[in-house]
């Protein structure tokens, strides 16, 4: 089997520039992701990968060698200096694939719960975000414009594979997207509203979070038919955004699994 070596190879130059260029990987509708965990559960929702990128070092492992005999397709080997060269990590595991973009094609009408997301702009929020969805049962995320790129190398590293369990959906219009969701929607706030496990987190729900500090744009929090908090200690400052979602969507998945909730308190 050939080994790469080069680094003017076309197509490495092209796999180079998706691990680091977002407008790239929205024009193609494709993306890199690295390490044995994400490339195995790419494959277990969506098959075969566009191309498998494996390091000499990493055909020596037996994980790596156990996932390529599964995807069924012809590794691209490289050497272990140019696989460095494309990975987004500082110790590559080596193995790495070319995927597809998920088409997303979902019915906002129909979702049971979705998170609107709004200006978070730090990567690790976003990948933790959307492993929080993945665990509590939220199937559908929308980003507005201005988020970080969810098919970023440190996104996908932080949701440890959530993308391929859920419907992610990047849009230049979050409002027209929450109003096709046409559920209830609930907008975090760190003063005023009810405690968040004094709301019904029944039935169809969207949830709002916005970035740390400016928080939700009033055009997009005038959207929502709730306001709800996290208590804190007095004196603290408001949560982390992602700690935030991961308690709301605790809070609801425990609610539906028990059946157990109280009347919203006044605000």
């Amino acid at each position: 089997m050939k080994t790469l070596r080069s680094r003017a190879n076309p197509q490495v130059r092209r796999w180079r520039r998706l691990v680091r260029d977002g407008r790239l990987r929205r024009r193609e509708g494709r993306a890199i992701i690295e390490g044995p965990h994400l490339v195995e559960a790419y494959r277990e929702r969506y098959g075969a990968p566009i191309a498998l990128l494996v390091s000499e070092q990493g055909m020596g492992r037996d994980e790596i060698v156990g996932i390529v005999a599964r995807s069924k397709i012809a590794p691209t080997m490289m050497s272990d200096s140019l696989f460095r060269s494309i990975a987004d990590t500082e110790v590559p595991v080596g193995i790495a694939a070319e995927i597809a973009i998920p088409d997303v094609r979902t019915d906002l009408a129909s979702s049971p719960a979705c998170l609107f997301l709004e200006a978070i702009q730090d990567m690790g929020n976003i990948g933790t975000i959307l492993r929080s969805a993945a665990a509590f049962g939220v199937p559908d995320v929308v980003l507005a414009k201005g988020c970080a790129d969810p098919w970023a190398p440190k996104v996908l590293r932080a949701a440890m594979g959530a993308h391929f369990a859920l419907r992610i959906l990047q849009t230049e219009d979050l409002a027209a997207s929450m109003k096709r969701f046409d559920g209830r929607m609930i907008c975090t706030t760190p003063h005023g509203g009810a405690t968040v496990d004094m709301l019904d987190l029944s039935g169809r729900i969207g949830w709002i979070f916005g970035a740390e500090g400016q928080g939700v744009s009033s055009q997009i929090a005038a959207r929502a038919t709730m306001t709800a908090r996290i208590p804190t200690e007095i004196g603290t400052e408001s949560l982390n955004v992602a700690a935030a979602v991961a308690i709301c969507l605790y809070e609801r998945a425990r609610q539906l699994k028990t059946g157990a909730f109280r009347s919203a308190a006044p605000a």
